[in-house]
């Protein structure tokens, strides 16, 4: 299948990852057909959108029409089949669980057209885990967008043993035309490139937390005004959502076993409290 081919775009998952590819697919000029099993998720998904893209009109970045042609090419639909039985590529973007995952593409799999390459947002859980629950492996590999989506503008592609070069090549050519900037990995890698290199710098942060050498605000201050990062290690976690962060090191080290991948008391005791980030309205900082 060659990329101009792809009409028909399916995205799983209506959370903040999932939403907002959906949207740059649409943007881009692809039909988009964004699922989820829940439909209250759906709903809150198109009305966050809604006010992504007000906000954009607003600031100039985005004209009127441009939006009204994006909502026009999005559907929401709470059924699998109705969303991938017509798609040219499939984007999940579901809970970071590997039972989950593999069910889901499994399904995907036996609803989609022979032809649909299925790809899962993961960073974490790389595809040659998923692939062998289809019956097409070669179509099978990591896109993993950065969050928000929406403002972010790398892709990593992951070419697992499994996935074939049409598919990397196809995909990667997709991420252009929706105005990203893809970066292929020809090997598999947990965490892949950018993240490897963020967990490095959250690990020290917490580090130096526990340690009492700084507090939160200073650590962020310092990756800010010194480092020049847009953002602090500590307010990414809450972006994210320190619940992904620390499943994330949980899978780290089931995977590896390595005490050292173990997640930190810091994140253990934000999870059990449910100060998740920004979503919860208290992370390492308290939001209104």
């Amino acid at each position: 299948m060659k990329n101009n081919k792809i009409k028909n775009i399916a995205v799983i998952g209506s959370g903040t990852m999932g939403s907002q590819i959906a949207m740059v697919c649409a943007l881009g000029g692809y039909q988009v057909t964004l699922q989820d099993i829940n439909e209250d998720s759906l709903a809150k998904a198109k009305q966050s959108l809604e006010g992504h893209m007000q906000r954009r009109i607003k600031k100039g970045k985005l004209s009127d029409d441009q939006v009204s042609q994006a909502f026009e090419c999005m559907r929401f639909t709470s059924s699998l089949e109705d969303a991938v039985k017509e798609s040219d590529f499939v984007i999940e973007a579901i809970v970071e669980k590997l039972d989950a995952k593999r069910a889901l593409f499994t399904e995907a799999d036996r609803l989609a057209p022979d032809h649909t390459i299925l790809a899962t947002n993961s960073s974490r859980i790389v595809s040659s885990e998923i692939a062998d629950a289809t019956n097409r492996p070669e179509k099978i590999c990591n896109m993993h967008f950065f969050n928000p989506v929406l403002v972010m503008e790398l892709v990593e592609v992951v070419q697992g043993p499994h996935t074939s070069e049409e598919t990397t090549e196809i995909t990667s050519e997709l991420i252009k035309r929706i105005n990203k900037i893809p970066i292929l990995l020809k090997k598999e890698i947990n965490g892949f490139v950018a993240n490897r290199m963020l967990g490095k710098l959250m690990d020290e942060a917490i580090y130096l937390l526990e340690n009492e050498i700084a507090n939160v605000e200073e650590i962020d201050l310092a990756c800010t005004k010194a480092l020049n990062h847009p953002i602090g290690p500590f307010a990414l976690m809450d972006l994210v959502g320190i619940d992904v962060v620390f499943n994330a090191r949980v899978q780290n080290y089931d995977g590896t076993g390595e005490e050292s991948m173990k997640p930190s008391t810091v994140l253990i005791k934000k999870v059990e409290k449910g100060e998740l980030g920004r979503k919860t309205g208290k992370g390492f900082y308290t939001y209104s």
